[in-house]
């Protein structure tokens, strides 16, 4: 009550909504999200184009934080669930997915930007409709006359049941999945944010508007803040890990002989 009488202004859902600041009204809308997103794809051109710019035998500095980033997402996703085949034919698709949540994630903790463009429902959406794009047309190359029909009907189950297997399966296999995909990679960054700026804006104002004692309150919130911080980088790998392990493990269903 003391916090809101004296005008403090805590984080708002209305953040991921900016005012536009060019082209408003049209297709081409740029708002700040726009412009976060743009800077971590600049971002991701300038760290892989510097790291695979001159490629030796003995690698640069730059060269081996890329190639141990890639040999990463080969070695504990692509391969791991998809074996060498599978895994060399998908990689270049689950090596975009994990990088490109991984730097939309990290723009969260990033002074100037401090949101992640992740957070917006366009790229979490748009990366679940590749995903699940890309586990349909797996599954229907590799059995083009099974793969509905194993998913929607799997075998061993007796006729009877299927009246009641069936629409579950389809509802969880291809409603759910990728719902659970977009809120799951959505939500964690909003909340992240939301955190992030309920303790610095905390910070700020018992520092700065608060009187007397108060002021010691700042030393909580920026311990709190500096720790969801850390926490925040986490859930950032994290989640960008999730995400290309689970588009793998789609494909991977995909590809098996049963769902």
């Amino acid at each position: 009550m003391l916090l809101a009488d004296s005008g403090f202004s805590g984080p708002s859902i209305n953040d991921f909504f900016p005012p536009a600041l060019f082209f408003a009204g049209t297709p081409f809308e740029v708002n700040r999200v726009t412009i976060i997103r743009l800077v971590a794809t600049l971002a991701i051109v300038f760290v892989f184009g510097l790291g695979t710019r001159r490629m030796k035998v003995v690698p640069s500095r730059w060269q081996s934080i890329v190639e141990l980033g890639l040999d990463f997402v080969r070695v504990n996703i692509a391969e791991d669930l998809l074996g060498k085949k599978d895994g060399r034919r998908f990689l270049p698709l689950l090596t975009t997915i994990f990088f490109m949540v991984l730097f939309f994630n990290l723009t969260s903790i990033i002074p100037g930007l401090n949101m992640a463009g992740s957070a917006v429902i366009g790229v979490p959406l748009v990366l679940a409709i590749v995903t699940y794009g890309t586990f349909i047309y797996a599954g229907i190359q590799h059995s083009p006359a099974g793969f509905f029909r194993n998913a929607l009907f799997p075998p061993g189950v007796p006729w009877p049941l299927y009246i009641i297997v069936t629409p579950i399966e389809l509802i969880s296999i291809f409603l759910v999945r990728p719902v659970t995909l977009i809120l799951r990679l959505m939500m964690n960054m909003v909340v992240g944010h939301l955190l992030l700026v309920l303790f610095f804006s905390g910070t700020e104002w018992f520092l700065f508007e608060s009187q007397g004692l108060f002021k010691l309150f700042s030393i909580g919130t920026i311990t709190f803040a500096l720790a969801f911080t850390l926490m925040e980088i986490l859930v950032a790998v994290l989640q960008a890990y999730i995400f290309a392990l689970l588009t793998g493990v789609y494909i991977q269903l995909a590809v098996a002989d049963t769902h």
